[in-house]
């Protein structure tokens, strides 16, 4: 078994306080057993306009975010996803919205553009959100092999679209990161009951960091960054404010699970 650890942060505008956190969380974490260790999405700036983050860009393979992540995951020896991070995309007016992942060594191993963008109008708060204005689409979801079983990556907004998951399923995915910043609304009508379903629908690992707390941008994002086992079961849960959520992912409790309750052998229909 291997001990994992989901980071909640409440992000503010200030770049160099935001990662002086999250380094006492995750070191926090690693001393507390965790050798998986995820951040949330935009831990590094929760900027006070949403094209704030076109200001810290960093190109892909350097910068001072990059370098932060790398150093961390070596000196706790540990696996570090990255939450996302603003990288230079093709759109010279936008940024990629990448997940980057580090092993015990610091070296990078993959990086995960999210895919999804929240463009949408939250009903009955007045609240809009347009994503799109300021990042540009990611790719197709893959599984990647750690230590502690293979993982796949969904940021945020990717939640809500099940076919995301079922591809990752079909590649083998056992455990699921959700590096998030769901706002206080949709998070208190649907943040535990999608990840629980996730999890459910795919008898895999969720582990789910969240943005937890209030924004100098007048933002409320809903914490409650959680683990969840295959079944379903919510491990662990740190509701509001900076700290995090850990707990054991054990592969041969999946195993058996998946062994005595044969459900994605089951499945008859496919799509992309």
């Amino acid at each position: 078994m291997s001990q994992c650890a989901a980071i909640q942060m409440a992000s503010s505008p200030n770049l160099d306080a935001n990662l002086l956190q999250a380094g006492k969380l995750i070191a926090e974490a690693a001393n507390h057993g965790a050798k998986l260790i995820a951040l949330p999405e935009n831990f590094a700036l929760m900027g006070v306009h949403e094209l704030d983050k076109i200001k810290i860009r960093e190109t892909d393979g350097q910068g001072q975010i990059q370098q932060f992540l790398s150093e961390t995951a070596k000196k706790n020896n540990i696996w570090l996803l990255g939450g996302t991070i603003p990288l230079i995309a093709d759109d010279e007016n936008k940024v990629k919205a990448a997940c980057l992942v580090y092993d015990d060594k610091g070296e990078r191993v993959v990086r995960y553009d999210k895919a999804h963008l929240f463009d949408v109008s939250v009903p009955d708060t007045g609240e809009e959100y347009r994503e799109s204005d300021s990042i540009e689409k990611g790719g197709d979801p893959f599984v990647f092999d750690t230590p502690f079983g293979k993982v796949g990556i969904a940021v945020c907004y990717d939640l809500r679209f099940p076919e995301f998951f079922r591809q990752m399923s079909r590649q083998g995915a056992e455990i699921f990161v959700v590096p998030a910043a769901f706002t206080a609304e949709t998070g208190a009508a649907h943040w535990e009951i999608l990840l629980r379903a996730r999890a459910i629908e795919n008898l895999c690992y969720v582990v789910a960091p969240n943005q937890g707390g209030f924004h100098l941008n007048g933002r409320q994002t809903f914490g409650h960054s959680m683990v969840i086992d295959p079944w379903g079961v919510v491990l662990d849960c740190y509701k509001t404010g900076a700290g995090f959520a850990s707990a054991e992912i054990d592969l041969e409790r999946l195993k058996k699970v998946r062994t005595s309750f044969p459900v994605l052998n089951h499945r008859r229909f496919f799509y992309k």
